[in-house]
């Protein structure tokens, strides 16, 4: 077989039901005729938009040609010989000594603790939050307006701050075994369209099952899954984790458990782990972030700024977009985690204090468009030497936002402004004008307060966003639209902290592996699993070391894999 890329193909080809004319498009662009391909699998497809007079599918397929007829691509159509990927092959070693323990169920621990129990080792995962089923409970009440569980919510529970995302998958860090997360997925139960669309996405409504699904594929292999189960501390000797402490958050219980391995998936929002490990020596050094707003327009101007007269065609569905400018001083402004057809999420996690994300189902069919619109934030801007001025930092914009929104007369209203007001640096008193029909509804759960969003956010963060909005508008028509509206305050896009590693992915605490976007090693839910992965696969080589069984020759690959890029 051959694999053929960069193919053009029409919009109508793309459709499902158009399996001939995509034949016939694939042969055009060989140069043979339909009836030389013997068979014909699509490998990967994506949108090209540049002209939007002609936008167009381009695809990546596998061929294989009838005897005797030669490809004569087309110019830019580029054939070599197909191979298809390699499984990642997983080496079994008996259990000997204490089970490695897993904190947290974000993508990252998932994952790792998936191939530590299908290499034996049978893992014991600790989750601070409630299983998936119980935590879309608790997440829509807080919706509704109870009082926010901070056990449980959009920030801690079953699956991580990615249950309630849009599920993308799309990453920018290189590695071979990406396509081993996306056909894991797969296997799971999320759509089998992952494993081709340039920009795959799983939705906020299907992640629920697959979250559960993985779960179970842990347990069938033999780990262990604790809900409602915090990490209090660690114990230390002589440099190296001996054990931890576990806290039941249902009835306060105590227990310390044996573990010679910690791999610490803690997700970003675990504020008060960072403190626990920082105390029991582990080094932490600051790293960059950003904070912002949501930035709310219709889906439908989305759509046309993107695909012009094609904005309807029912082969594309709802449009996306990632733009970045610097300001005159170089700062970066740029969007993050856009969310299609979604909606603003209540995301908080600590009392008085409110923070948003954005989420989309798979449908992608909500009205509105968001993203979070963000600032970098270095870590010379804070004061100080504290490795965890970045937290401090986020929890002074989350508690502003909070008052902002109206405090304890109006718990978790989020303060909101439309971009012209805010431009004008007029405090937004229209709040009437943002009614259902209007330009823009805001979808944000627990109610907006129109006001002043320079009130909750630093004037460095503010001044850049009011300079990038004209760079941002000629990137995309329409971003800058005066009725578009901006909800605040989005700070937890990443981790403002690195928990330090050294090159086999161990702390200066012998022992405890740092993991996932939480320590600073990942910036999305491939990512995240991909770095999971490569650490299970490094305490599988340490053990088989230290066993004195010879080295896994595939599990040491895999975690000299290149660093993971944020």
């Amino acid at each position: 077989m051959i694999q053929v890329s960069n193919l053009p193909v029409s919009l109508d080809a793309l459709l499902p039901k158009n399996v001939a004319l995509f034949k016939k498009e694939v042969a055009r662009g060989l140069g043979v005729k339909p009836g030389s391909l013997m068979t014909l699998k699509l490998l990967k497809r994506s949108i090209d938009a540049r002209k939007k007079s002609k936008v167009h599918g381009v695809v990546t397929v596998a061929v294989a040609l009838a005897k005797g007829v030669e490809a004569r691509p087309a110019k830019g159509v580029s054939v070599k010989a197909y191979e298809p990927a390699e499984s990642l092959e997983v080496p079994r070693i008996e259990p000997d000594g204490p089970r490695p323990l897993v904190v947290g169920t974000g993508p990252a621990g998932l994952f790792c603790a998936l191939y530590l129990a299908r290499a034996g080792l049978r893992p014991l995962v600790v989750e601070r939050g409630a299983a998936v089923d119980a935590r879309v409970v608790i997440v829509e009440a807080f919706n509704d307006g109870a009082p926010l569980d901070t056990r449980t919510n959009i920030q801690f529970g079953e699956g991580g701050a990615g249950t309630f995302s849009d599920g993308k998958l799309n990453t920018g860090i290189k590695s071979s075994h990406i396509r081993h997360v996306l056909e894991t997925f797969v296997e799971a139960g999320a759509p089998e369209d992952i494993l081709v669309d340039a920009k795959p996405h799983i939705g906020t409504d299907l992640l629920v099952g697959v979250v559960r699904n993985l779960r179970c594929a842990i347990e069938a292999a033999g780990g262990e899954v604790r809900f409602l189960t915090r990490l209090a501390g660690l114990e230390v000797e002589e440099g190296r984790v001996v054990g931890a402490r576990l806290v039941d958050e249902r009835t306060g219980a105590e227990e310390t458990v044996g573990a010679d391995c910690v791999v610490l998936a803690c997700g970003h929002s675990a504020r008060d782990t960072f403190e626990m490990v920082r105390e029991a020596g582990a080094a932490l050094e600051r790293k960059p972030f950003a904070v912002g707003v949501r930035i709310e327009h219709p889906q439908a101007l989305i759509n046309e700024a993107q695909y012009g007269p094609s904005a309807n065609h029912p082969a594309l569905g709802a449009a996306d977009y990632k733009l970045a400018v610097k300001t005159a001083d170089g700062r970066g402004v740029y969007t993050f985690c856009m969310c299609p057809g979604g909606e603003v999420v209540a995301a908080a996690s600590e009392e008085g204090h409110l923070c948003v994300n954005g989420m989309s189902r798979h449908a992608r069919a909500g009205a509105n468009a968001n993203s979070a619109l963000l600032v970098e934030v270095r870590p010379d801007d804070l004061p100080g030497d504290d490795p965890l001025a970045g937290v401090a930092f986020q929890r002074q914009l989350e508690s502003a936002a909070y008052q902002q929104g109206g405090g304890e007369r109006a718990p978790y209203t989020a303060p909101a402004q439309s971009v012209g007001d805010f431009l004008a640096g007029a405090a937004d008193d229209a709040g009437a004008s943002r009614l259902p029909g209007a330009f823009v509804t805001p979808t944000y759960p627990r109610g907006v307060a129109w006001c002043d969003l320079r009130a909750c956010l630093p004037p460095f963060v503010t001044d850049a966003m009011a300079e990038a909005f004209p760079l941002l508008d000629r990137k995309l028509r329409g971003f800058a639209n005066p009725e578009a509206v901006m909800t605040a305050v989005e700070a937890r896009s990443s981790s403002p902290v690195r928990i330090v590693r050294d090159g086999y992915f161990q702390s200066n605490i012998s022992g405890l592996y740092p993991c996932g976007e939480g320590a600073g090693y990942a910036g999305g839910i491939t990512s995240a699993a991909v770095d999971g992965l490569r650490v299970a696969a490094s305490l599988v080589d340490e053990r088989l070391r230290k066993e004195g069984a010879p080295r896994n020759t595939g599990a040491a690959a895999l975690a000299r894999e290149g660093e993971v890029g944020l």
